[in-house]
């Protein structure tokens, strides 16, 4: 595993049972890793917007006596500063965080089978529907895009409103089977408000969030975490992009007839000069 702050705070959290507020501090302190060891509690609460008392039982959940034990060990097992090194412009941090985040999804994919699961569930539901709105439209309209190439039914939901869960019990009624979301911060209320409704409705629930700790963990089946960066004004997505190129990768492996709709693809673009060579 990655020393990183973000990596060290994960192992940290899991196998802890945490109640909603304390799924939030957990998130809070995730997205901001680096400056967690050195966050009081009374600041830590404004960050994630809850109480100060919120804080110190969240440290008690973990273990710790309160929160200044956290504190105390999360400066232990802190790296030491490297020095000599050159100053980065916020722009070159942004970069740099967005590594930071793929070194990690790299290293949390070193055990392929949810990924692997998650190719199977989504590959066998006929159709699939694929959730994403506001910030994380982008990442469903991507993922669909390449999916209908190779999947025979791929229903793209990127608009919410109250015709989304009309679209969800249609998806049902054709025989779907799964649903795969992409949620990325701000949460829309309505994205956890369908995820709840895609499980009611029967539906296996597959989902790349931005944190184990995000809204939308407690109405998924099988969440995929990938960070996003925060250093600019408008998060970053690279990694949960990333992760949904490799989970089309998982659902091919999963259609055996993916190569040849590929090829045949292929042959019709080029007899209509689709593309520019």
């Amino acid at each position: 595993m990655s020393d990183s702050p973000a990596a060290r705070l994960q192992v940290l959290f899991e196998g802890h049972r945490l109640t909603p507020t304390q799924r939030r501090i957990a998130h809070c302190m995730v997205r901001r890793a680096a400056d967690a060891p050195f966050l009081s509690s009374v600041e830590l609460a404004e960050l994630a917007g809850v109480s100060q008392p919120s804080v110190t039982r969240f440290a008690v959940a973990l273990g710790f006596d309160g929160y200044p034990a956290l504190r105390r060990h999360l400066r232990d097992v802190a790296p030491p500063e490297e020095s000599g090194a050159t100053a980065a412009n916020e722009y070159q941090q942004a970069v740099d965080a967005e590594i930071e985040n793929l070194r990690h999804l790299a290293e949390v994919l070193a055990d392929p089978a949810p990924v692997e699961r998650a190719g199977r569930v989504l590959a066998a539901s006929r159709p699939l529907p694929v959730l994403g709105l506001r910030a994380a439209a982008s990442q469903a309209y991507g993922f669909s895009y390449f999916a209908a190439k190779v999947h025979p039914d791929v229903r793209l939901l990127d608009e919410g409103g109250t015709m989304l869960a009309d679209r969800v019990d249609a998806a049902v009624r054709a025989g779907a089977t799964a649903l795969l979301c992409f949620a990325l911060p701000r949460h829309p209320r309505e994205v956890v408000d369908a995820l709840a409704y895609a499980q009611s409705a029967g539906l296996t629930v597959v989902t790349v969030a931005d944190s184990a700790f995000a809204p939308v963990a407690v109405h998924s089946d099988l969440l995929l975490p990938a960070a996003v960066g925060t250093g600019l004004a408008f998060d970053t997505a690279c990694a949960p992009m990333l992760l949904g190129r490799v989970l089309l990768e998982a659902m091919c492996d999963n259609l055996p007839d993916a190569q040849a709709r590929l090829e045949e693809f292929d042959v019709r673009a080029a007899a209509r000069g689709l593309f520019v060579e």
